[in-house]
């Protein structure tokens, strides 16, 4: 009974894990694929760059087909032995990772939850406990769900998600975990003096309080003769925009400012690299950014591509709009499309879209007021 007990708690357990693992990181496969680029050139396999994205959806596809397998108890006999390679292959992976850092975030939860090397070695070396207790035991599995149902749960499951994770890549992730979300306010408040915290102890019992100052009670002159002050600790506000957003025009100058602190709308097209920028994306973008220009509002284009790149783009496709130049893992991280497009107000990210959703700009105008 209680063996039977510990099987349960395993298989609901383990599953649980990785059917949240392969949706965190299916939800957003070009983030899972840029992860999986970051491995191939740690370890030498640049040759296999091209198959990265093929890879994150099939891998993030089989961890959550593995997932519903153990929640659903479908198949053990044959899914523990997919499940005891997968667990042992990445805990000796990460195992290495922890101690050489190689690649410094392995994104085992993607951007949803992030562990140091060590932390997701830990937790990997954990789970295998539980791993070893499903493997060990996977002859004792026995489903209620008729075999032929079953199967075609699996089937439907592999298919279905593997759906859903190409058609995040062709949009944007329906859940956007990353800084840059809808909303975002990238200017730092500057006007925000730090917070400063001041730690009292109990002269009696040696308990410790924390107080924001100046909301302590000093006006106690109980309270005051039985704690004393011991320390403080003092909480800058934070400067999320210019610690991570820096954009230069082609002849080097700092830009990051006129962008955003620009109180009107403008729109930011965002192609990490121009070359790989489609004749399909090409089409959908000028006739936008066309009406974009005459309506008077700005709208420019942030990439990491080269200066002679960029004429070529330009000459290319005779699209007229001024070119900044970012850092392309910033850019790769504000918009997971190449080219993506960012509307900004006053530094606030009012909205994102992939090319695929170029928006109706006649639209956009009349609902602006709504933002």
């Amino acid at each position: 009974m209680i063996m039977k007990l510990v099987r349960t708690i395993s298989r609901l357990l383990v599953g649980f894990v990785f059917v949240f693992s392969g949706f965190v990181k299916g939800i957003d496969p070009l983030g899972t694929a840029y992860r999986i680029e970051d491995y191939f050139i740690a370890y030498g396999f640049e040759w296999a760059m091209p198959w990265a994205l093929l890879i994150s959806v099939l891998l993030c596809a089989l961890e959550f087909l593995v997932g519903v397998a153990l929640l659903l108890n479908l198949r053990l006999k044959h899914f523990s032995w997919i499940l005891f390679i997968l667990m042992s292959f990445f805990t000796l992976l990460t195992f290495y990772d922890a101690l050489y850092n190689p690649v410094p975030d392995c994104g085992c939860f993607g951007d949803a939850i992030k562990l140091t090397n060590w932390q997701t070695f830990y937790k990997n070396l954990i789970l295998m406990i539980f791993v070893i207790a499903i493997f060990s035991s996977r002859k004792k599995f026995k489903s209620i769900i008729p075999s032929k149902l079953g199967n075609t749960i699996l089937l439907l499951t592999a298919i279905g998600f593997s759906w859903f994770s190409i058609y995040q890549y062709d949009h944007l992730p329906m859940i956007d975990f990353r800084d840059w979300k809808v909303g975002a306010d990238l200017n730092p408040d500057i006007d925000q003096s730090p917070a400063v915290y001041l730690i009292f102890k109990n002269k009696n019992s040696g308990e410790t309080k924390e107080y924001l100052s100046p909301d302590y009670p000093w006006k106690d002159s109980v309270w005051m003769s039985n704690w004393e002050f011991v320390d403080q600790r003092v909480m800058e506000p934070a400067a999320f925009g210019l610690n991570d957003f820096h954009i230069e025009d082609l002849a080097g100058d700092d830009m990051t400012r006129q962008l955003l602190d620009n109180p009107n709308y403008q729109f930011l097209i965002i192609a990490h690299d121009l070359n790989k920028v489609s004749d399909r994306a090409i089409a959908k973008l000028q006739p936008f950014v066309e009406m974009v220009a005459e309506s008077g509002y700005a709208v420019s284009c942030l990439t990491a591509s080269l200066k002679e790149d960029i004429i070529h783009f330009s000459l290319k496709t005779s699209i007229r709009i001024n070119f900044f130049n970012a850092d392309d893992i910033l850019l790769k991280t504000m918009i997971r499309a190449n080219p993506g497009i960012i509307l900004l107000k006053d530094g606030v990210i009012m909205g994102k879209w992939h090319y695929n959703d170029c928006p109706d700009f006649d639209m956009l105008i009349r609902n602006f007021q709504d933002f």
